[in-house]
């Protein structure tokens, strides 16, 4: 059931077409700000109830991040056979471009979300007419040779942005980050990025998981390595030297700075005591629900948000719809990610409510603003 309050949803769109059996939907959650902003999500079992959810945290995350853009996001009901078909694939972005032609980008901007990609963008734009209509497209997707080409979310922006967020903590925090021991869940482009960038930094990189498991090294992990381990052999678990536990484990290490970046709800009942990290930054959407994160304020641990730390792919986003190019496109991920951070967390600390709540009451003023 979606429930609807002072902010929203605005619209829901429901379309469907016979000849390819695409049903999909479109949920404008607040158009507050400007045009509501949200990836295509492409699952056997996607829901409006889901996707309304979704978009209601992209309407924080926009605001958060001081962007021209409302919430949004969209799903398709699809099989596996279908996902893993590209011809079958294709045919239904392009049929549900086609659908929803009339309110794009007018009061959505598509993107990329689980099972799509930035060649299901380049589909998405052809048949929409604009190339406004979604972000994350491929690099050499331009209007001209040179100018307001695509930005695909692969260049790691979101990564880049969790990075800044944690180089603010740690200031915030007191903590020099040359030599801090840090923990990340998950390898996959926003684990991989991150990690790659605080290693330069001078972190020391003592665990990353997987799927499969966590390697902890005390004396730090070679990222370097680590990435070519994970090609080579599909998991983190491979590297040595290193001691192996599993997966979970990982978010009770006694580290200086904690990352989630992988699942939901990491941080639970179960856990939530024997978490020994002095800041979490969270690039996972919702890896604590808010009554733990209550709970590890209380005790002294600094959590940077995930609508705050892991911005940087909606801003990348901004950046492409705005025409900029990739080097333009890190500078405004890095300043808007500081800046934020930077508020979020003297807003909490001034007013002495958890960092959650603190950008919370920023993101509502900035929507009841407009």
């Amino acid at each position: 059931m979606v429930e609807f309050d002072e902010f929203g949803p605005e619209k829901i769109l429901e379309v469907y077409d016979y000849k390819t059996r695409m049903h999909g939907f479109v949920v404008i959650d607040s158009t507050a700000r400007g045009p509501s902003k949200g990836g295509i999500r492409m699952t056997p079992f996607v829901a409006v109830d889901e996707v309304a959810r979704l978009a209601r945290a992209m309407t924080w995350k926009c605001a958060i991040a001081a962007l021209p853009f409302g919430g949004g996001k969209s799903g398709i009901i699809a099989t596996q056979d279908q996902i893993n078909n590209i011809e079958k694939k294709h045919n239904i972005i392009k049929a549900f471009s086609i659908a929803i032609k009339p309110i794009c980008p007018k009061y959505y901007i598509a993107g990329p979300d689980i099972n799509t990609t930035e060649k299901d963008m380049e589909v998405f734009v052809k048949a929409n007419g604009s190339l406004k209509s979604a972000t994350g497209k491929p690099a050499n997707l331009c209007v001209k040779p040179g100018e307001k080409c695509g930005i695909p979310h692969e260049y790691g922006s979101t990564g880049f942005g969790v990075y800044h967020a944690a180089l603010v903590a740690c200031e915030f925090a007191k903590l020099k980050i040359e030599n801090s021991s840090v923990a990340i869940e998950g390898f996959g482009n926003v684990g991989t990025f991150t990690a790659e960038y605080l290693s330069k930094a001078g972190a020391k990189i003592i665990a990353v998981s997987d799927s499969k498991g966590c390697v902890y090294n005390k004396d730090g992990i070679d990222i370097n390595l680590l990435a070519k381990v994970k090609k080579d052999k599909g998991s983190v678990v491979d590297y040595k030297p290193g001691n192996v536990f599993a997966s979970n484990k990982i978010h009770e290490l006694d580290v200086d700075v904690l990352i989630p970046g992988a699942l939901p709800d990491v941080i639970n009942k179960d856990n939530i005591n024997k978490v020994r990290a002095r800041i979490i930054v969270e690039a996972a959407n919702i890896p604590i629900k808010e009554e733990y994160e209550e709970i590890l304020y209380k005790k002294g641990i600094l959590i940077v948000p995930d609508i705050v730390a892991n911005a940087g792919g909606v801003i990348s986003s901004y950046a492409e719809y705005k025409g900029y190019n990739p080097k333009k496109m890190f500078e405004i991920v890095k300043k808007k990610i500081v800046k934020n951070t930077r508020l979020v967390l003297e807003h909490s600390k001034k007013s002495r409510i958890n960092p959650r709540e603190a950008a919370m009451d920023i993101a509502v003023k900035r929507v009841k603003r407009n």
